[in-house]
């Protein structure tokens, strides 16, 4: 079975992200760049499909600039096969992202697709679900468990009234939350391998996709700071200030 895994390249969870001086994006001259926690979780997880027999070959994808074969370069040495990147500079939305993901699922025909519910960077928790509407697939998202059987696949989805579990015929698309698994540490033999892998590149045009995109990022501002926060002594002090200072009750 051939699992086809779409990956992020992101800011590293650690920087603490700037604004640039002209509020026209995030400024990312000299900054850590990584691949995305739950992209990493997805990786992991097709790996593991992988050492159990199920999964024959793993093929991870990124959508992004020529600096994105890093990340590629980090799930080869994670356990990929091979890796394709669709060379995109622009700054693409998820509904484009996903048209690109279709096309090259078209034409690698995997039998499921692992993909991370979303990306620390943006939060839109889209593309997963988008991609699946392109494609018809059966979709499983925020999974907290993946189970092979035969010409389904099991997924325990994390909803907000627990846990549900539900049965998608293949080929499928899942989505990964953060209790599915925890991601390895890449070895420096296997960091030297993955130099040797193939990675292919693509452009968008290539895949006869379409990349416009209707939005317009008009501002982006840092949150406004926090004023600092006080101790009081006891009970009724506490209730006295909310009462008469922060007047909320």
């Amino acid at each position: 079975m051939k699992v086809l895994v779409a990956v992020k390249r992101v800011v590293d969870y650690n920087v603490k992200v700037r604004v640039k001086a002209d509020n026209s994006g995030v400024d990312l001259a000299n900054v850590k760049m990584s691949m995305n926690p739950f992209c990493e979780i997805a990786v992991e997880e097709a790996v593991r499909l992988k050492e159990k027999g199920v999964a024959s070959e793993i093929v991870v994808v990124t959508v992004g600039p020529a600096t994105a074969q890093e990340q590629l370069r980090t799930a080869l040495a994670l356990g990929a096969d091979r890796a394709v990147l669709v060379e995109s500079a622009e700054e693409l939305t998820s509904l484009a992202v996903a048209k690109l993901l279709k096309a090259v699922v078209d034409k690698e025909q995997p039998q499921l697709v692992i993909l991370g519910k979303q990306a620390i960077d943006s939060d839109n928790n889209q593309t997963g679900q988008m991609l699946a509407a392109l494609t018809g697939y059966a979709q499983g998202t925020f999974a907290s468990k993946v189970e092979l059987a035969g010409d389904k696949v099991n997924v325990t989805r994390e909803i907000d009234g627990g846990l549900q579990t539900v049965a998608l015929n293949l080929p499928a698309i899942v989505t990964t939350d953060l209790r599915l698994n925890e991601p390895r540490y890449a070895s420096l033999p296997n960091i030297m391998k993955a130099k040797k892998k193939p990675l292919e590149t693509v452009t968008p045009d290539a895949l006869g996709v379409s990349t416009a995109s209707t939005n317009k990022t008009l501002k982006v501002e840092a949150p406004a700071a926090r004023s600092a926060g006080i101790k009081v002594k006891s009970v009724a002090e506490l209730v006295e200030k909310l009462k008469n200072e922060a007047k909320v009750i």
